[in-house]
């Protein structure tokens, strides 16, 4: 395994100490130190039971449970779905460290300079877009934005801006500035389609053109992407950027960058659409958010879990809102966050009923629970006066009390006893039945996409020897760095993959790389899991393992090798049976020697 980075040693040393693993992590996940390490419950598998640890001193992380693990660099690619190179970039960002230049990876450097340019072409867009609101070509735009009711605090709060009635204004602007047409292109910026015939050059217009223009801005406070909401008659309504090198809808949402502004947040509030979020922010509102024009993604719970420990839907009170919110409650609950679902009457949406009703009505909208909302939803599809659909109700209820905890269960049950007239003692049997032939229908009965956590990546290991056992706490006593390397020898590892690990250690890579540029997660678990083996109290303890476990590795080697011995000796015969014989006598003899002292001989 090859150690060699594409990033100097010394500018990833300064990464990972600006980038401490503990503050890192805490901005996912609760983290409580006992011991020597930190504890908390796993973010990449549901439990109760905290199994999750960061070793501070080491810089990894290692879950007992699901064995997810790595450093600070690796946390990230497997939280955030980002891959090596996107992840210490992230980190980078972070800490305000510029980048080093990587000479040797041309590839590296052109990815990076196309990044860069594509971020500043959306930066000098929004820039546009926000002037051009307040001239002439952007009067429709702001005329609509204060129809909704939006003052210019919040217009500037938000950076909105108006897309001109124009082929090609920005398109012309952008150019004006040095950009290509290929880079406003990759933007989504500008739609360029192939020269007709007698053209000279291809044709080129603006992506976004008479629409009210929202800018998508990430954590990092970099524009990503916009959406435009169209002013006349023009379809779609509703117009986002799609997905380019700098923007992936799937994996943020709209106002991250003031989420990240605001400490302390109780939950976060998602809403389904742009306005929402400003109006709602406008009335004193804190934590909005919404998704990017795309069905809520697993990815994006994750992403609101770093700011609040509990997520409100705040969805329209239409049909695809409802159906929208159900889809909601299944990829919270898989995440593990508490969820609430806010319930608004008469169908409004939050922008309308904070209009109406105002911030002291909108706090006041009741908080349903996962089990309420959907009990509600399943009883305004069933005619409880007719027997006949007060059975299906019965049956579909259940099935959503049989997924709740007893004290849950037990509240709705009774009023579930009420309203359909069963007994409760039908009621508990109807749930067991459920229990017993459910195979992964939605608790609410109704048929749903099938969207779950990704399926389990790790399995558990095969049983390893005894030698390999003794190599791997060998290892680990190792990159204790408190120890002579001499004690060691490379001929000591039988396992290639420990050998590679012991060659690499010696010849001084870091703990924290050799986990980084693991060849896969099953490598990078096994190394964490070996490096991050706490270490004795004082050196005179750990040399003294040092020598058991050599000792315990070459005992077994021996003994493999004379039982191979006695085992040929028994098919030879004459001279050749003699010489392996008398080799078997001179092996139990060094295996004597291991016995009792912990010296090698």
């Amino acid at each position: 395994m090859s150690m060699a980075s594409r990033y100097p040693a010394a500018w990833m040393e300064e990464l990972r100490a600006r980038n401490d693993i503990v503050q890192v992590i805490s901005g996912y996940v609760g983290l409580k130190k006992s011991g020597r390490k930190y504890w908390g419950l796993c973010p990449f598998h549901g439990e109760k039971t905290a199994s999750f640890s960061v070793d501070e001193e080491r810089q990894l992380f290692y879950c007992f449970g699901c064995k997810a693990s790595g450093d600070v660099i690796s946390f990230l690619m497997e939280m955030d779905h980002l891959t090596f190179q996107e992840a210490v970039e992230t980190l980078a960002e972070r800490a305000h460290l510029p980048m080093p230049e990587m000479e040797d990876d041309p590839d590296y450097i052109r990815r990076r300079s196309q990044r860069e340019r594509l971020l500043e072409a959306n930066r000098q867009a929004a820039v546009y877009y926000h002037e051009m609101l307040f001239r002439t070509e952007g009067l429709p735009s702001l005329r609509y934005l204060k129809e909704r009711g939006l003052d210019n605090a919040v217009i500037r709060k938000f950076g909105l801006g108006a897309a001109p009635d124009q082929w090609d204004a920005l398109t012309k602007h952008l150019l004006a500035q040095g950009f290509t047409l290929e880079e406003l292109s990759l933007a989504g910026l500008t739609v360029v389609k192939p020269a007709k015939n007698g053209e000279s050059s291809p044709r080129a217009f603006d992506m976004f053109r008479n629409r009210a223009i929202f800018p998508i801005i990430d954590m990092n406070r970099n524009v990503l992407a916009f959406g435009g909401r169209s002013l006349g008659k023009q379809e779609p309504k509703y117009l986002n950027t799609s997905d380019t090198p700098v923007f992936n809808k799937r994996r943020g949402v709209y106002a991250a960058n003031l989420l990240r502004q605001q400490r302390h947040l109780d939950q976060v509030i998602l809403v389904e659409g742009y306005m929402d979020v400003v109006a709602l922010t406008q009335y004193g509102i804190p934590g909005v958010c919404a998704t990017l024009g795309t069905a809520f993604t697993n990815e994006q719970a994750r992403l609101l879990k770093r700011f609040a420990p509990e997520v409100h839907l705040a969805y329209d009170g239409d049909s695809a809102g409802q159906h929208a919110i159900l889809r909601g409650l299944d990829i919270l609950e898989q995440e593990g966050i508490p969820v609430r679902v806010l319930g608004f009457p008469d169908g409004l949406d939050p922008d309308e009923f904070i209009r109406r009703d105002g911030a002291e009505g909108f706090r006041k909208l009741p908080r349903l629970t996962p089990a309420t909302y959907r009990l509600r939803r399943l009883r305004d599809q069933f005619d409880l006066s007719d027997p006949e659909k007060r059975v299906q109700f019965a049956r579909k209820a259940a099935a959503v009390l049989e997924a709740l905890d007893p004290v849950e269960r037990e509240a709705h049950l009774n009023a579930l006893t009420i309203e359909t007239g069963f007994a409760r003692e039908v009621l508990l049997e109807q749930m067991d039945v459920h229990h017993k032939s459910s195979g992964g229908s939605d608790r609410s009965g109704e048929p749903r996409n099938p969207v779950s956590r990704p399926p389990a990546r790790r399995s558990a290991s095969p049983p390893v020897s005894e030698e390999t056992v003794a190599e791997e706490q060998l290892l680990g006593i190792l990159a204790s760095g408190q120890i002579p390397k001499d004690i060691v020898e490379e001929k000591d590892f039988g396992d290639e993959e420990l050998k590679s690990l012991y060659v690499n250690l010696s010849s001084g890579v870091s703990v924290q790389d050799l986990v980084s540029y693991a060849p896969d997660e099953s490598s990078r678990s096994r190394y964490t899991r070996i490096l991050m083996a706490p270490p004795a109290k004082d050196t005179d303890e750990l040399i003294a393992m040092a020598h058991e476990c050599v000792n315990r590795i070459r005992k077994s080697k021996l003994k493999k090798e004379l039982q191979q011995l006695v085992e040929r000796a028994a098919q030879a015969s004459g001279e050749e049976a003699d010489a392996m014989m008398r080799k078997a006598q001179e092996i139990s003899r060094q295996l004597s020697l291991y016995s009792g002292s912990g010296v090698s001989p």
